[in-house]
């Protein structure tokens, strides 16, 4: 694998957050990696609806959206969205190639696709471990409980950090 796979890897795998219990990307993402505008984009997949059931894409409700806000540092553009985001599922990413034909939308795909795969196979990878972890704390005696507690915070995700007001603070 040539090096500017593994930077597009990275790229694309800190591009896939978890909503509504899926993997997802957020449109404005996939634009900029497909190389298109967020709205052009979004009046493909409106075009062509039928392609896009709620379980391959949908918009994020306000809560969501703040969600997403605090976990994205940097918001570019002219001052924020004027829709709410629309994300798109394994699935959906996948149907985005059917109404995105540039040779750079195929490529992008290609690599979309094998992010989720890794990250289904580090997921699955995670269960795995934490099924054995529960095997061997039930073989062992409970001095070993303290480092089973550390070993299973190790293995959780970080809440993400919220985020801090921008001002300054009355007293």
């Amino acid at each position: 694998m040539n090096k500017s796979n593994l930077i597009a890897a990275n790229v694309i795998e800190r591009t896939i957050y978890s909503i509504r219990g899926h993997r997802v990307m957020l449109d404005a993402d996939l634009a900029n990696l497909y190389g298109v505008t967020t709205s052009n984009l979004n009046k493909a997949v409106v075009r062509n609806a039928k392609r896009f059931p709620t379980d391959f894409a949908f918009q994020v409700t306000a809560t969501e959206a703040d969600n997403l806000q605090a976990s994205v540092v940097a918001v570019k553009g002219r001052g924020g969205r004027r829709k709410p985001a629309r994300v798109f599922t394994e699935q959906g990413v996948a149907m985005l190639s059917t109404v995105l034909h540039s040779p750079r939308a195929i490529a992008v795909n290609i690599e979309i696709m094998r992010a989720f795969v890794r990250l289904r196979h580090l997921l699955a990878t995670n269960a795995d471990l934490a099924r054995r972890l529960d095997l061997m704390e039930a073989k062992y005696d409970k001095q070993f409980s303290v480092v089973f507690e550390a070993i299973r915070q190790l293995m959780t995700e970080p809440e993400p950090p919220k985020p801090t007001p921008i001002g300054f603070k009355t007293t």
